[in-house]
């Protein structure tokens, strides 16, 4: 008897315990940390997604860069699209993609603040990007156009940054490469690690 009353007494100390733990006070408001310019600064994990034209297969990655003042660095920009738009032999592409290795890219940037929105605008200033693409036993000098047809945004309420890339032309050998569909690179959600 003394065993049911002591767990009749225990249900209700638990019963209102977890309701007063689910009311909420009249002061939950969501109060923004304010992002400053510096905050794009740091080395981030991005989902990148990339597509070549416009019905090419969706290509999903987990790539790693790094922004420091004005730049974005990319110490291992993904090329293969690249080098198989030139090669155009996927067994080919592998080797050279190979061979080649990792390739430096470094994206230039200005930011301004959005208080309001709690965001910092990235506009963009691409530099062409250059690759020796071995193939065949010649060398090959690829020089790509990107561009950045939106800006970017450091967002204050998850402070991830995102942005996009299109490689829009290359010239192999000092000539444009025929029938070539842009290439995008968009980053959706970059977090800091």
């Amino acid at each position: 008897m003394k065993k049911l009353t002591v767990l009749k007494a225990f249900m209700t100390v638990l019963v209102a315990f977890a309701a007063l733990s689910l009311t909420s006070c009249n002061d939950d408001k969501y109060e923004p940390i304010p992002v400053k310019l510096e905050d794009v600064n740091g080395n981030y994990k991005a989902k990148l997604f990339i597509q070549q034209g416009n019905k090419g297969n969706l290509i999903e990655k987990i790539i790693s860069f790094s922004a420091q003042d004005t730049i974005i660095t990319f110490k291992d920009f993904p090329i293969r699209e690249i080098v198989e738009s030139v090669i155009k032999d996927p067994v080919k592409t592998d080797s050279a993609v190979a061979k080649i290795g990792k390739v430096e890219y470094k994206l230039n940037y200005t930011s301004k603040m959005s208080a309001e929105q709690n965001i910092v605008e990235l506009t963009f200033a691409p530099k062409k990007l250059s690759i020796q693409i071995p193939v065949d036993g010649v060398t090959k000098d690829a020089v790509i156009t990107v561009a950045a047809k939106q800006k970017g945004f450091f967002v204050g309420q998850d402070w991830s940054l995102r942005f996009g890339l299109v490689a829009e032309k290359i010239i192999v050998d000092g000539v444009e490469l025929a029938h070539f569909e842009t290439i995008k690179y968009n980053f959706p959600y970059s977090i800091k690690n």
